[in-house]
């Protein structure tokens, strides 16, 4: 029920319900819940084949850019340290990872996931304030 959760508070309650779902046989998405929520959505829920390329390599290699990236900004966050001297937890600035990786151009698209998702461009702070009043944002602490 946690998935399923989770499930509807991140995904289909932003984006709307999918018409597939494709899974890779994970014991979360084969219990009786599933299909009776697809069945309830009127949707289609697949299994990919284990290690097939056709169904795992995008998939795979997003998951494999999305560790590499989690795991040199975690080792980079619990280095830093603010203007005040001091440091944070790696969870806290997660935002900031995920506001990254949506304003990134993806090689296999040649667009950000956030013009690919909304059709626009995410605009970041450090780019609205040169753009509006010229403040060069490249200064660190």
């Amino acid at each position: 029920m946690d998935t399923a959760l989770l499930l509807w508070n991140r995904v289909l309650s932003w984006n709307g319900i999918f018409t597939n779902t494709i899974s890779d046989r994970d014991l979360k998405f084969t219990p009786a819940l599933w299909t009776n929520l697809h069945q309830l959505f009127g949707t289609k829920l697949s299994f990919s084949t284990a290690y097939h390329p056709k169904t795992d390599d995008i998939s795979e290699r997003m998951i494999q850019t999305l560790e590499e990236m989690v795991r040199k900004f975690c080792t980079y966050v619990l280095e830093l340290k603010d203007c005040d001297g001091l440091t944070h937890d790696w969870c806290t600035p997660l935002p900031a990872l995920e506001l990254a990786y949506k304003t990134s151009i993806h090689s296999s698209t040649n667009q950000t996931p956030a013009m690919l998702e909304k059709g626009w461009n995410t605009r970041l702070t450090s780019r609205f304030l040169e753009e509006r009043i010229g403040l060069d944002t490249s200064h660190s602490c």
